[in-house]
């Protein structure tokens, strides 16, 4: 597939960007609301989420820092259970090979990767 030329970038750590990916992973809790909606890079943050079904060990060997695929935002609505935004995700990408982004700061949340 050739590579998409997307806007923005949203940062997950790994293992949770894995899950994501694998389809099981559908909404991303955030404290914030978010009117963005469509197709956006998926980045695999530098740190790494404690994840039941990930051991220290396989979480640390996947892919960080890097651009991972990409996944759709379709919806957001409040989540009175986790008491917080959960931002719903459809229709992930996996790329086969990471985008190292050389332009653009990652941060938490969205950010503008170039390459």
């Amino acid at each position: 597939m050739a590579r998409e030329d997307l806007k923005r970038a949203l940062s997950i750590q790994q293992p949770l960007s894995e899950l994501i990916l694998l389809g099981k992973k559908k909404k991303e809790y955030r404290s914030r609301l978010t009117h963005i909606r469509g197709r956006v890079y998926l980045y695999a943050g530098k740190k790494v989420a404690k994840v039941r079904k990930f051991t220290d060990e396989e979480a640390q060997a996947l892919p960080r820092s890097v651009i991972v695929g990409s996944v759709e935002i379709v919806g957001c609505r409040w989540d009175t259970k986790e008491n917080c935004f959960a931002w719903e995700l459809a229709n992930p990408r996996r790329y086969r090979e990471p985008l190292k982004a050389r332009g653009g700061v990652p941060q938490p949340g969205f950010w503008h990767p170039t390459f």
